[in-house]
């Protein structure tokens, strides 16, 4: 194994492989970040990116649940169910109880930073017709100027028999634009920085007049009266598809990498497990994880919990004291993307934790629980990485530097699971369009399909 104080320059110190085994390893990082781009093209907003879960999951066997139905199981059942529109749960029962057989989980989310559309959304300015927005989650401001830029979301419209019923939506095409202002007006823009108000300066121009714009298209893109529009949770999303990029196609550019490359890597790795097996697998997908997973659908909420209890509740093998020796029997894979070194910041990381790109998946720490991994969690996950054949890297933040957060600290604490925090390694995390590598793409798939066992 190479010296871990010392960074890789060459694939072969991570991946001891003849060159026709790697010919054949690129191969397959190219072909699963095709189809992650084409699952981020798909999922334009959390409740697309749920829908297109279900979508794939329903082609190999899963089935819908109804949390408001009684629920009944049988070993080998593989089911699925969604709270919010925005939050999916899939699962396949174990042959045995998860008192006896544990509980193995991955946990990601659905959602990304971005602009959310305002309730009261239609503005007029100067002429122009503009959007009201909100800034969602940790936006990088600059990136969403100058994008071709659509909507998407959920519609809640009057149903033509009474009550409100729920539509996605998505335009499709460019309908938005946040401008820059052009350097002419802005001198001193290169040489002092772009400081950009979030109220101010990120409201998009959508056409010219006066008139309200915004439930004039949703009806039309929907075929219902303006007036049958009652409310919508919207977003504007880049309409740039995803592409794969570098001399040799090392790098996957997208929206919404972070988290919907983990999402896809959970989804993809439960499709593809054995349905028999003594142990309950399970992966989770939450929404609002970048505001704070504080909601009915999101991490801090009783999803899983509930989810978790109903399972065990309808095994046919049902044990006493269930829950407590289920999580005594549990692991719990944090999904969520990791910053990679980057070549021209290399100074904003830990000088001993450098991830780089297509050299596999990250462990991250840090010893305040801002993750959740502890030396225990790291050495299994470390064994899984070397079962797929390569060598986990590890994540600290500089001690001089804010931690971010994910879902694992509040799901370990709530359920008292056994928890590693772990995710691909990517640049320009929270710009309107990231970058991973293609080969980790493949990797964490095949690290969470052993993780799910």
């Amino acid at each position: 194994m190479p010296d871990p104080s010392t960074p890789c320059t060459d694939l072969g110190d991570r991946f001891p492989k003849s060159a026709d085994e790697m010919s054949r390893l690129r191969a397959a990082g190219v072909a699963a970040a095709r189809d992650l781009g084409a699952f981020i093209d798909a999922s334009p907003t959390p409740f697309h990116a749920v829908r297109e879960a279900a979508r794939r999951l329903s082609l190999v066997g899963f089935r819908a649940l109804d949390e408001a139905s009684v629920w009944q199981l049988a070993p080998g059942d593989k089911r699925y169910v969604i709270r919010g529109g925005s939050t999916i749960l899939a699962f396949i029962v174990g042959d045995e109880s998860p008192a006896t057989g544990g509980f193995r989980m991955i946990g990601a989310h659905t959602d990304s930073p971005n602009l959310r559309v305002k309730p009261n959304a239609d503005v007029s300015v100067r002429g122009y017709q503009q959007l009201g927005v909100e800034v969602y989650g940790g936006v990088l401001f600059s990136t969403w100027l100058d994008r071709d830029l659509s909507l998407a979301g959920r519609v809640l419209l009057e149903a033509p028999g009474g009550g409100v019923e729920a539509r996605l939506v998505d335009l499709e095409r460019a309908v938005a634009r946040v401008p820059n202002v052009a350097i002419h007006l802005n001198r001193s823009v290169n040489s002092e920085g772009l400081v950009l108000n979030a109220q101010k300066h990120l409201v998009p121009i959508v056409g010219l007049g006066k008139e309200a714009a915004l439930s004039g298209a949703l009806a039309r893109a929907l075929d219902v009266r303006p007036e049958a529009v009652l409310s919508y949770d919207l977003s504007l999303y880049n309409v740039e598809k995803s592409a794969i990029s570098g001399l040799d196609q090392e790098f996957l550019h997208a929206a919404r990498l972070d988290n919907l490359g983990s999402s896809h890597g959970a989804v993809c790795a439960l499709a593809a497990v054995a349905t028999s097996s003594p142990t309950t697998r399970l992966i989770v997908l939450y929404d609002h994880e970048e505001c704070g997973s504080k909601s009915a659908i999101g991490a801090a909420g009783s999803f899983l919990r509930d989810t978790l209890g109903r399972i065990l509740d309808a095994h046919p093998d049902r044990q006493p004291q269930a829950m407590a020796r289920a999580m005594a029997r549990s692991l719990l894979v944090s999904a969520d993307m990791a910053h990679a070194i980057h070549p021209n910041y290399g100074d904003q990381h830990e000088q001993m934790h450098q991830p780089l790109l297509n050299r596999g998946l990250t462990i991250k720490s840090n010893s305040n629980q801002s993750y959740a991994t502890d030396g225990a969690t790291a050495a299994a996950f470390t064994r899984l990485c070397a079962e797929v054949g390569y060598q986990a890297q590890r994540f600290v933040t500089r001690s001089d530097l804010p931690c971010g957060t994910t879902i694992g600290p509040i799901t370990a604490s709530a359920l008292g699971v056994a928890t590693v925090d772990v995710g691909a390694p990517m640049l320009s995390m929270h710009s309107c369009r990231e970058l991973c590598g293609t080969l980790d793409v493949h990797l964490a798939i095949e690290t969470f399909k052993r993780a799910l066992g």
